[in-house]
């Protein structure tokens, strides 16, 4: 975004800067030439491509009703190119003019993007026909054979580029390099995938991905706390030319090709063209009721015609406002794949400088001088949630973040905001990007009440800390009705909670101006410490505050821990334990507290991998300090036990054993058990109806192990009440 060029960058791009050996590729829409055929040097006379194995034609399974899109979630999309998402196997036939004979054919698929591929920014990817797809990763296989056809089954990276790939087929012959001409009926559209557990954006929940992704139509909530208002919205995000106008936001927005498969990325480039500030974005604001050459915002019904008529005139389209920029942006993320929904916040403030402060400034005669204050607090306002992993910050911030392309402030030179993470802005660990502080601020802001005196001070003369931020709602899944979600942002109004994350956000950095604009000082004299006990998954177990208070003065504090249960990216779940707590410091003295989590406090909300991230809080109330720490740690989860008996020789039969101990305080039910080591064992499955608390289970198999070697063993046990248990073996396979 920083390689912004002037407002004649179309007509001439720049030349090449003497940093880049190669141009920059930002356009998802413009392609280059590729050679039918390259030739490796001189072409021998009679060299007659039909001579080899020659492409007739590449059966995309691009229907609604087949395999692909109906696999993909993508069978809604009025399209009638092949669309699937990005992590995920599919299929297609390439029909030869004979049949393909592996031993003396060679031949690879070429997915291109843009106008320069380059294999290491993953616009151009060659893909070589093997064995096996491996998760995640670019690959390609033979499933079927029949005469000349073959039918492949090509895996795609769960972090590939989101966008509009060329395909190619590419034959080896002796002299050169065959292609299939240019077609564009071989396109392919790659999505994001909340499907996959690789991907960014995965979401667990099917009626949740149902709702965010799926879903076409929404509500939105509107009026004022004590008159809520709701209004339907079309998304649309499956009609005709919409995928097409949604890339086509990337390609105005400049974001490099490469970073497209970032989720993060998209929504920060997004939030900045979704509106026509500074950019000559999607939709013109304007909040001064009069609408001139253009539609009012509130006569819109859906974000497909604003999209269109963007796509076609490349002019910002008159007019909109918050709800209006929330529900294309809501389209854009849902088309692409990014799980996404549209929040009101009722009461929402607009701090001007972001000092976590709305100031209303008063006259003599107690009334709000308007030129002064140049904070507002909004009846409402609209953004958006996009759902992703937060790589880029600590463990305990994925999940729902905030983006918001209405422009009220710039950030980092532009009118765009996010994506924050509602994890961070609710524990005021708004230190971590982009744009948290003021966010923070829209629903936490205290209005601060100065009255001007005559020599120009300030005093203040009240704070109302209960009006910002008092309403936070979104549709519910499934239905019309409203879901309250405020406590996701917030802590209860007034509770000491609130106060401590406040006053966190303040520590890191958060600017609140004091009468006098003193830098805030934090505590120095008393370290807190966190500890959490490691036990076996099932067991209580105890986390442990240590306070030190270095000082010769008798503090006390007042605590709160929150314990939350997060994915293994990091994305929280649920909060499962609250505890507030008031310690006395001695002086030059450590204390600590022990909290004990109860198993039955957390297993009924358990994920996958058992992780849970603790935040602790503590004001120290003499100095109004605030101290805080944040810590994730996971539960042992118990492995599966495999053992071999007697000799294992290739072509004798062996037998494996798998053990495993129940660690619950109950049954666990309908559990499956899965064994499988290549070139040892066919991947073998074996369902138990009851494992009884603390009994041990043994399984046990006979193979003959085909290639001799090192090999693996690897067992997994799956339920409802524990997953992710696993074992493995390695294994010396001799030679008979």
């Amino acid at each position: 975004m920083s390689e912004r060029t002037g407002p004649n960058e179309d007509k001439k791009k720049p030349p090449l800067s003497g940093r880049r050996a190669f141009p920059s590729s930002n356009s998802n829409d413009e392609e280059n030439e590729v050679p039918e055929m390259e030739a490796f040097g001189l072409i021998p006379r009679g060299f007659n491509p039909k001579d080899y194995l020659h492409v007739v034609d590449i059966y995309m399974f691009k229907d609604p009703h087949e395999i692909n899109k109906q696999q993909h979630h993508t069978d809604k999309y009025y399209n009638p190119k092949l669309i699937v998402r990005r992590g995920q196997p599919f299929q297609i036939q390439i029909d030869f003019n004979r049949p393909y004979v592996p031993q003396t054919d060679q031949f690879w698929l070429e997915y291109l993007i843009g106008r320069h591929p380059q294999q290491n920014k993953g616009t151009y990817i060659p893909i070589l026909i093997g064995d096996v797809l491996k998760p995640g990763q670019w690959g390609a296989k033979i499933i079927h054979k029949e005469k000349n056809s073959i039918r492949l089954s090509i895996m795609s990276s769960a972090t590939c580029i989101i966008g509009k790939f060329r395909l190619y087929v590419a034959v080896w012959t002796p002299f050169g390099i065959l292609r299939t001409p240019r077609n564009s009926a071989f396109d392919t559209y790659i999505l994001f995938n909340p499907w996959c557990q690789q991907d960014a954006v995965y979401l667990d929940d099917e009626k949740e991905r149902e709702e965010y992704i799926l879903n076409d139509v929404g509500i939105v909530f509107h009026g004022d706390i004590n008159d809520i208002k709701l209004r339907s919205w079309s998304y649309g995000q499956f009609e005709e030319n919409i995928l097409d106008a949604c890339l086509f936001l990337m390609d105005k927005a400049e974001l490099e090709l490469s970073g497209r498969g970032n989720p993060i990325k998209i929504c920060r480039v997004a939030s900045a063209v979704i509106n026509s500030r500074d950019d000559n974005g999607v939709i013109a604001g304007s909040w001064d009721n009069t609408y001139t050459y253009g539609v009012a915002p509130s006569a819109w019904t859906g974000s497909v015609d604003i999209l269109l008529e963007y796509y076609s005139s490349k002019q910002p389209v008159r007019y909109g406002q918050c709800w209006v920029f929330a529900g294309v942006f809501n389209t854009f993320l849902r088309c692409l794949g990014i799980p996404a929904r549209l929040v009101t916040t009722y009461s929402s403030a607009h701090d001007n400088n972001a000092n976590l402060q709305l100031d209303f400034i008063l006259d003599d005669e107690g009334k709000v001088d308007t030129k002064l204050t140049k904070d507002s607090v909004w009846n409402y306002h609209c953004w958006n949630e996009a759902w992703m992993t937060r790589p880029d910050l600590p463990v305990g911030f994925g999940g729902w973040q905030v983006v918001d392309g209405t422009p009220q402030e710039t950030s980092d030179g532009m009118y765009r905001c996010g994506p924050a993470s509602v994890q961070a802005i609710k524990h005021g660990h708004v230190c971590f990007q982009f744009d948290a502080p003021f966010v923070y601020a829209e629903v936490n802001g205290d209005i601060v009440y100065l009255r001007r005196e005559k020599n120009g001070t300030q005093v203040i003369e009240n704070i109302d800390t209960s009006h910002v931020g008092r309403l936070i709602v979104t549709k519910e899944v499934g239905g019309d009705g409203m879901m309250e979600i405020t406590e996701d942002y917030k802590f209860q109004e007034g509770s000491e909670e609130e106060r401590l994350a406040l006053e966190t956000a303040l520590m890191y950095g958060v600017k609140k101006q004091t009468t006098q604009d003193t830098v805030y000082q934090p505590q120095k004299d008393v370290d807190m410490e966190l500890q959490v006990q490691k036990v076996v998954l099932g067991s209580d177990f105890k986390v442990t505050i240590i306070f030190r208070n270095k000082s010769r003065n008798r503090y006390t504090a007042s605590a709160y821990l929150s314990g939350n249960i997060v994915f293994y990216t990091g994305v929280t779940k649920d909060e499962f334990k609250k505890h507030s707590f008031t310690a006395k410091l001695e002086p030059s003295s450590s204390s600590s507290f022990d909290v004990v989590i109860k198993s039955s406090e957390y297993l009924s909300d358990l994920l996958d991998q058992a992780s849970f991230h603790f935040f602790v809080t503590a004001r120290i109330n003499e100095t109004g300090k605030i101290l805080a720490i944040q810590k994730a740690s996971a539960l042992e989860i118990p492995a599966l036990r495999i053992k071999t008996q007697g000799e294992t020789v290739a072509g004798k039969e062996m037998s494996v054993t798998v053990e495993f101990t129940n660690p619950l305080k109950q049954t666990l039910e309908n559990v499956t058990l899965r064994l499988e080591g290549p070139g040892v064992l066919r991947t073998m499955k074996k369902e138990f109806r009851q494992i009884p608390a603390n009994s041990t289970l043994i399984w046990e198999v006979k193979c003959i192990p085909r290639q001799p070697g090192l090999r693996k063993l690897i067992a997994s046990l799956n339920c409802d009440a524990l997953r992710h248990v696993y074992g493995e073996l390695n294994v010396q396979i001799q030679k008979p």
